[in-house]
């Protein structure tokens, strides 16, 4: 199995997040585009701000890297007039994927009418531009309950507004990797999560990301059926070892 064709190599974080400078981060950020190119990782995923070098990058090498970057991330609180906006400018600037973050706020404070409009609406601007969408729903924000029943409304809306065709090209995604849980609990994908997501977003796609730390985990992840695999350690789990980062 090639899983370096699963994984999606991340990295996310500001400078200020990182405890570096601007330039410093750059040049991290810049580096992890040149492994994920040269390993042949699946995607890269970045921020929007970096997207444009990303895409220069790859064209320059000829590679066929695709690029991943999130939106309204990472709490998915702003409207979704702010979120179109962004996905907009990444997908001129040469962004793939479109990783949304569900306003999982407000699903938990029963404003369904509200996420149901962006996720016809997010999804709507991603597929018509040929880009593969997907809404994370931070599972560790959510009950078990909560996170069926979101994984639900976004394949109904999906089913109801879009062809079969287009499927394949949205997914739910268990996490952001930055939601800050009590007790140092899992913050993203688990077993058991991954396998209610799978039962009830099914026929749409699973991205599993946050807490996959090693070969075996990422192995396992794919044979329960994930199609994509989010980690900041990509270049360590496909060469069989063990990380302890969050995301």
């Amino acid at each position: 199995m090639n899983v370096k064709q699963y994984l999606d190599s991340t990295y996310l974080k500001t400078a200020s997040q990182a405890g570096l400078s601007e330039v410093e981060n750059n040049v991290v950020v810049t580096n992890a585009i040149s492994e994920a190119i040269a390993e042949g990782f699946k995607l890269i995923m970045i921020r929007p701000e970096h997207v444009a070098l990303a895409k220069k990058m790859i064209v320059q090498a000829n590679s066929t890297l695709l690029i991943g970057t999130v939106i309204d991330f990472p709490e998915g609180k702003s409207d979704i007039e702010s979120k179109i906006k962004e996905a907009t400018e990444a997908i001129e600037n040469g962004a793939d994927d479109l990783d949304f973050v569900c306003n999982y706020n407000a699903f938990k404070n029963g404003e369904i009418d509200v996420v149901k409009h962006e996720v016809l609406l997010g999804t709507q601007i991603g597929l018509s531009n040929n880009k593969t969408v997907k809404w994370i729903i931070e599972v560790a924000a959510l009950t078990d309950k909560e996170i069926i029943q979101l994984s639900a409304l976004i394949k109904n809306i999906v089913m109801s507004n879009f062809k079969e065709e287009n499927y394949a090209s949205v997914f739910v995604k268990s996490s952001t990797g930055f939601f800050k849980t009590e007790n140092d609990l899992p913050n993203g994908a688990t077993i058991p999560t991954i396998i209610m997501m799978l039962e009830n977003a099914s026929p749409l796609p699973i991205k599993a990301a946050g807490g996959v730390r090693t070969y075996d985990e990422a192995i396992e992840m794919i044979r329960l059926g994930v199609k994509r695999i989010g980690t900041s350690a990509a270049k360590t789990i496909a060469n069989g070892g063990n990380t302890t980062n969050q995301y």
